[in-house]
């Protein structure tokens, strides 16, 4: 779909599909009335009212597909405000402090867990890539050289494709038709996750199956993708499956940590799991802290962090462990991550290279600013034209078969010889090589990106020659910015790191050749310098990747020069664009929120941002009134507050607050037929029956009420949050992004001087307001609302 018609520029809830109609008349709107984040359709006379909502629905828009100024409608908030209701306080006061110590005892069993089982899934990942890459390598190898003598190597370069193009469609099939989340890496999924937004289907078990398996595929297709990203969505899938004690999948319930079924509990779950697939990725449990710090949880405390660290720590060792008994090395522990880049030797280096580091940095900058550009109009084109799950299939196998030829034509075209006794793979391949010597990019072709990385840290000097070098960086660049995006499971850490390790070797033989005498110029070092610049490029990490490289390398000396060159990466990339996680957000419509609020906005007050009128219930409300109402309606909110009333010029008094109660809430009460007539049937209500329904909560179409049940009434107070966050209409923008993004809330009533409820705010309406930079240059845009993206 070409083109999107945007109707409701401020449609800011958790909304389903309904249609929309706008109107132009002054005197009388037959509109969609916003509230929260969804709609409900009326017939409102007297719009003065609505002048700032008919303002943005009037505006009929189209946008292109692809556009990065478009919220979409169809995205959830997740609620990480605790519902403080009577049944909350009543649990509390009968359990007592025992309940609070078994508690927590329960999370860092939990997290004991999900540092162990991440590992494990990591150390099954890693095993069955290595085996099945062993195979493959060592097939093409001999294959190779073998058929070079006969003039036949077009059959080695069929079979590649052919091992390209088997397990890429397997894996690629896996996503597109059975679980299309599972795609990529997983990071921005998770990172959209943990900001307090509802990705369907993120964190279930069959996304873990499909991602695992899927990124065993792409590796193993020789894709130009990694394993080490899709860790982190594996570990966020592992936390939140533990956490529950339930899986509605397989529609089991073991009856325990019914007490975690809950947004807040869970999202601090996902974090540790985010970061034990750091720390299984690249043996770096400091890293994977800071990487869910920096990258992902948007509430923090101490409490959590010792937790997560603990996560990771266990996962680091689970993995190191297993690892070394499975290589042979039991009790050694030389395997602390799924990417090992071996031991660096103490790189020194002179306060003169510091500036060569950031140049480094720009250059990465400039580079990784530009794969975001290329990638992002590849992402367009995909959206356009790639919709059909057979079509993203054809496209990866597509992938597959033009990786094979690239690395053929590197191979059969440029003949770069090494004597053998220096060879950095398995399987040294001669080709058209001398007797005695080895071909040096069959040796970084038939190998897993992990183990280039690692040749290109580690060779010796002269190992590899300019022109190789040279071509091979156009290539995996053009690749691996090609295969990011597509249906299928990779990463792309690896091949950012080896394209970065690549022309960072490179260019350490142009300043060999211009200071012959400069013993500090190694071109290990500014290999990883390079990796390091080209990463920090495409994703604007700083401090969270210093640390993860600096544990990678075990070499704690080079933290300077590292942080040196991803800040120049950062500032010169932001220059141009944003980070490629970002990018891939603003793609999806995800409302978002950053860390801080927009600049110079404390002139816009709540009542502008708002949306309004409001659907509300009273204390008591009639069954058949809130059941109707969630039919009606698609607000995942409601304030409760006392009856409005008509004074004698029928001027509408809005109601106080008293409360406000969920959608889930209330089907369950309705679903449970908790009503006030049948009070002597109840059972024991307690907490867990909203718990016992979590996550997938009931619709309204699963309701069976009888029209005698119609009439009868639900007393509101014992169930709603009595005390929610609310602020006056004259707050600034600011103070209110401030309490969503601190607190993680879903829904804000507005009230006026008088406590009444005069409209809502919720995740989309702050969303709406973004930043945008660009060459310098800055501003605050508003954004638009569709639920056609």
């Amino acid at each position: 779909m070409d083109d999107i018609q945007v109707l409701v520029p401020n449609d800011d809830n958790d909304a389903d599909d309904e249609d929309e109609e706008t109107t132009s008349n002054p005197d009388f709107i037959n509109t969609a009335l916003i509230q929260g984040n969804e709609e409900i359709i009326t017939e409102v006379e007297n719009p003065s009212l609505l002048s700032s909502l008919r303002s943005r629905l009037n505006k009929k828009l189209t946008v292109n597909a692809g556009s990065l100024n478009v919220l979409s409608t169809k995205y959830e908030s997740l609620d990480y405000d605790t519902c403080e209701n009577y049944l909350l306080l009543d649990e509390e006061r009968k359990k007592g402090y025992k309940f609070i110590v078994r508690k927590i005892t329960a999370k860092w069993t939990i997290f004991l867990f999900i540092g162990m089982i991440t590992a494990l899934i990591a150390c099954l990942i890693d095993i069955s890539i290595d085996t099945l890459c062993q195979l493959k390598y060592g097939f093409l190898s001999d294959y190779v050289d073998n058929y070079v003598i006969r003039g036949q190597l077009y059959v080695p370069y069929l079979y590649w494709i052919g091992f390209n193009i088997i397990p890429v469609f397997i894996g690629s099939v896996l996503v597109a038709y059975w679980e299309p989340v599972a795609a990529g890496s997983g990071i921005p999924q998770v990172k959209c996750y943990l900001n307090g937004v509802k990705i369907p289907r993120v964190v279930r078990i069959k996304t873990l199956i499909a991602k695992a398996v899927g990124v065993v595929c792409s590796v193993v297709g020789g894709l130009a993708g990694g394993k080490e990203g899709p860790m982190i969505h594996v570990g966020a899938a592992v936390a939140a499956g533990i956490s529950q004690g339930k899986s509605t999948t397989f529609k089991s319930d073991l009856h325990i940590f019914r007490y975690f079924r809950e947004d807040q509990e869970k999202r601090d779950f996902v974090s540790g799991g985010a970061a034990a697939g750091v720390s299984a990725a690249f043996g770096a449990p400091v890293g994977g802290v800071l990487f869910s710090l920096e990258e992902g949880a948007s509430f923090w405390n101490q409490s959590l962090t010792w937790r997560i660290f603990f996560a990771s720590v266990v996962s680091t060792f689970t993995l190191n462990f297993v690892l070394s008994m499975y290589y042979g090395e039991f009790g050694n522990l030389l395997f602390p991550g799924l990417f090992n880049l071996g031991h660096f030797e103490e790189f020194s280096y002179s306060l003169y290279e510091l500036p060569v580091f950031a140049l480094f940095g720009a250059f990465g900058g400039l580079l990784g600013a530009l794969w975001n550009s290329i990638n992002y109009k590849l992402a367009v084109f995909r959206i356009r034209y790639l919709q059909k799950p057979w079509l993203k299939v054809m496209e990866a196998c597509l992938v597959a078969t033009m990786t094979a030829t690239a690395g053929f034509l590197m191979i059969y075209l440029l003949n770069d010889c090494k004597p053998l006794g220096q060879d950095p793979t398995k399987f040294p391949t001669q080709v058209y090589c001398g007797d005695g010597q080895y071909n040096v990019l069959a040796s970084i072709w038939f190998q897993t990106p992990e183990a280039s990385v690692r040749s290109l840290f580690h060779d010796p000097p002269n190992t590899h020659n300019v022109a190789s070098l040279f071509y091979f960086v156009i290539v995996y660049f053009f690749l691996s910015c090609w295969t990011f995006g597509l249906s299928t499971s990779n990463g792309l850490f690896i091949p950012s790191l080896l394209t970065g390790a690549a022309w960072g070797r490179l260019l350490s033989v142009g300043l060999f050749y211009i200071y012959p005498n400069k013993a500090l110029i190694h071109p290990g070092k500014y290999a990883l310098i390079g990796a390091a610049a080209q990463l920090g490029g495409l994703v604007r990490m700083t401090i969270s990747l210093t640390v993860i490289i600096m544990e990678t390398t075990d070499n704690i000396s080079f933290g300077l020069p590292l942080i040196v060159t991803l800040m120049a990466a950062k500032w010169t990339g932001d220059y141009f664009n944003d980070g490629i996680y970002d990018i891939h957000i603003q793609l999806s419509g995800v409302p978002f929120l950053s860390w801080d609020p927009p600049p110079l906005s404390h002139n816009i007050y709540a009542s502008e941002v708002m949306s309004h009128p409001i659907a509300s219930l009273k204390n008591v409300e009639n069954v058949g009134y809130i059941a109707q109402l969630l039919k009606d309606t698609s607000y995942n909110g409601f304030p409760v507050v006392d009856p409005p009333i008509l004074n004698n010029d029928e001027v509408t008094i809005y109601g106080k607050l008293r409360g406000l109660i969920l959608r889930s809430q209330l089907i369950v009460l309705l679903q449970n037929k908790i009503f006030n007539e049948t009070s002597d049937s109840w059972s024991n209500i307690n907490a867990n029956i909203f718990r016992d329904e979590y996550p997938r909560y009931p619709t309204v179409d699963k309701l069976d009420l009888s029209e005698m049940e119609k009439t009868y009434s639900v007393d509101l107070r014992p169930y709603m949050n009595p005390s929610p966050y609310t602020v006056l209409h004259s707050a600034s923008l600011p103070r209110m992004f401030r309490l969503f993004r601190a607190l993680g809330l879903r829904h804000l009533p507005i009230v006026n001087d008088r406590n009444e409820v005069i409209g809502m705010v919720t995740r989309k309406d702050l969303a709406r307001y973004r930043v945008w930079r660009h060459r310098g240059q800055m501003g605050v845009e508003e954004l638009l609302v569709s639920k056609e993206i």
